[in-house]
């Protein structure tokens, strides 16, 4: 089987489904219903998927510092991923029902412990299906495997950095995937303090995807980022959203659009506003 970083297509995963270098994650989530996306995948799923609870799996719990998803333990997180049967030299794929926001995620998780073997499934759940390709109820129960994981550190972006970055003069590109209403501080469904952080711009992750459910092409997007974050075409950038989740999905545009990859706030405006001494910016109409 061949490597696949980025995305992979419904119709060629399901001519690999049975390949033993294959391992498949679902990682269906709902934010306000924590465990709807486990038992979506108990009553469906991808033949051979195992689940990847985003709160429980993909992250770790939340401190007074933190923001609502924190960067797990990598020793954990490490282990997890040889419970679910995982090693090092197999091809990964995750999928959600989220446009991938979810998805990559554990993308990502997967590539800063250095397996970079792991693709997000375009179109997710909801192209598998309306394909008319087969599925499983149930948990799947994978053999475990040795998963040796090493932090990539390079990836992450750390609070004290943004904070320094936004004080310098040549001040830190952000992007933040955000809606356009949470980032301008007109509505803020989740977190205490509306608004974003100073100098950032706003591409929202929903970008990404067509109106038919895909990915847009690397040409789509690429201009979609020169439009948007002309800045990100050339010089190092970070990305961020409300918790270090769906800016995830901004690194794999990146990447899709031929893009220097960028570092991830993971804690992001949840973990930025801890500190109400931090600024904010509102664009109220």
């Amino acid at each position: 089987m061949q490597d696949y970083q980025t995305l992979i297509s419904a119709a060629t995963l399901a001519e690999e489904i049975d390949n033993p270098v294959l391992r498949i994650v679902d990682c269906r989530f709902n934010l306000l219903h924590p465990g709807a996306g486990r038992q979506s995948y108990l009553e469906a799923h991808i033949p051979g998927a195992v689940y990847a609870h985003l709160d429980d799996d993909l992250a770790a719990p939340i401190t007074r510092e933190s923001g609502r998803h924190p960067l797990p333990d990598p020793t954990e997180l490490a282990a997890f991923f040889g419970r679910i049967g995982i090693a090092r030299t197999m091809q990964v794929v995750v999928y959600d029902d989220a446009s991938g926001a979810i998805a990559a995620r554990a993308w990502w998780l997967l590539r800063w412990l250095g397996h970079s073997r792991v693709a997000v499934l375009d179109g997710g759940f909801a192209q598998w299906q309306k394909l008319g390709l087969r599925l499983e109820s149930g948990a799947t129960d994978p053999e475990p495997k040795e998963f040796l994981g090493e932090t990539q550190p390079e990836r992450v972006l750390e609070t004290a950095e943004v904070v320094a970055g936004i004080a310098s003069p040549t001040r830190l590109q952000l992007v933040d995937a955000r809606d356009a209403a949470r980032f301008r501080g007109e509505q803020e469904p989740i977190d205490a303090v509306a608004g974003h952080i100073p100098g950032a711009t706003n591409l929202p992750c929903s970008r990404n995807i067509g109106q038919d459910g895909l990915w847009k092409d690397s040409t789509e997007l690429r201009q979609m980022w020169s439009e948007t974050v002309p800045e990100a075409l050339r010089a190092p950038f970070g990305v961020m959203c409300g918790s270090g989740v769906t800016a995830c999905q901004l690194v794999l545009s990146s990447l899709v659009a031929g893009i220097d990859e960028p570092k991830v706030y993971i804690g992001s405006w949840s973990e930025w506003i801890r500190d109400r001494e931090r600024p904010v910016v509102r664009e109220m109409a």
